[in-house]
């Protein structure tokens, strides 16, 4: 199934039923009227909206065209919103930048942080900010939704729990970062609003994209016109998500509605750090990376954070080139 969110006056918006080649839409108020609703009696009414998601496709039931544009994320606020560093690749390469050796325990055990959930950037709105020198940096990444997990479970139990998956701009201040990360109890400040796709699917849309609990697919960032990077989220993943949500929840439940995030999605590209799109790589999901690069090479970066007026899409797109989650389209803009 794939599911949208559309404003209202409500704070957590209409869910809407949306067909899979993103083409219509039908509400569903009858069933569950918010994605949250559905989540909490997921298997109550998961059934029920497959059947609607079946007519919608089969064209049986009244509809309208999709329109992305009326979208909040998903999840217009969360009651839990936990990003990963799955991609160890990213996670060496910002210490190799700073002269840091990074511990062997990266490898086997991941990094996480607790990112505010109560107000979301919509796929489509501005990234509204009061500076623009404060580093601003997009960050492709893909994120998993989860049912009720129980605290202590296994990787494979938390894997059953995955419900929907999302893609996500998780927005970073990259000047903001050193210094709360140098008083030693995490990001705050430094993390802004993250935003999410149109849409949210369930596994099963991805077909043989999804296996061994990754996504197995491209993920695009086009900054400012130019595509700025491709890689492959399947590969590089040091822990898939069912490592991921099951890392979360080793001391904690998890409520239904959880999102879990897997970090920049980064590859190595063959190469120790990978290579940009004009060098015949497959390119970077956030600008830090390339300014680490430039670092290691140079001595010094020199790719600008983005700037106000700057604008950032994201988006996924199946092997036949359709889009699977729609696109997260923003601009930078300032705090009046």
């Amino acid at each position: 199934m794939k599911f949208a969110t559309y404003k209202n006056d409500s704070r957590d918006g209409q869910l809407m039923l949306v067909s899979r080649d993103l083409s219509r839409t039908c509400e569903v108020s009858d069933i569950a009227s918010t994605l949250q609703q559905a989540l909490d009696d997921w298997k109550n009414l998961a059934p029920k909206l497959e059947a609607r998601y079946q007519e919608l496709n089969d064209n049986l039931i009244d509809s309208v065209p999709f329109q992305e544009t009326r979208c909040e994320s998903p999840l217009p606020r969360a009651y839990q919103w936990a990003d990963g560093s799955a991609y160890v690749n990213h996670v060496e390469l910002v210490r190799k930048a700073r002269g840091a050796e990074m511990p062997e325990s990266f490898w086997t055990d991941p990094l996480m942080y607790q990112g505010g959930s109560d107000d979301f950037i919509g796929p489509n709105e501005d990234i509204i900010l009061p500076n623009d020198e404060w580093g601003i940096d997009f960050e492709g990444e893909v994120a998993v939704v989860t049912d009720d997990v129980p605290m202590a479970c296994s990787a494979d139990e938390a894997a059953s729990r995955i419900r929907l998956l999302m893609l996500v701009n998780d927005v970073s201040l990259r000047g903001l970062i050193p210094g709360e990360l140098g008083k030693g109890f995490g990001f705050f400040q430094s993390k802004p609003a993250s935003s999410f796709s149109p849409v949210a699917v369930t596994p099963d849309e991805l077909g043989e994209a999804w296996k061994d609990n990754k996504v197995h697919l491209p993920l695009r960032s086009t900054y400012n016109g130019a595509l700025f990077g491709k890689p492959e989220a399947g590969e590089d993943m040091t822990f898939d998500f069912g490592q991921l949500v099951a890392h979360a929840a080793k001391s904690r439940n998890l409520g239904a509605g959880a999102i879990i995030g897997s970090g920049t999605v980064s590859n190595k590209q063959g190469t120790d750090h990978g290579s940009a799109i004009s060098e015949g790589g497959v390119g970077y999901s956030c600008i830090a990376e390339v300014r680490m690069i430039e670092t290691i090479r140079d001595g010094k970066p020199s790719t600008p954070f983005m700037q106000f007026g700057d604008r950032i899409r994201i988006e996924m797109l199946d092997a036949a080139g359709n889009s699977v989650f729609g696109a997260i389209e923003q601009q930078v803009k300032p705090l009046n």
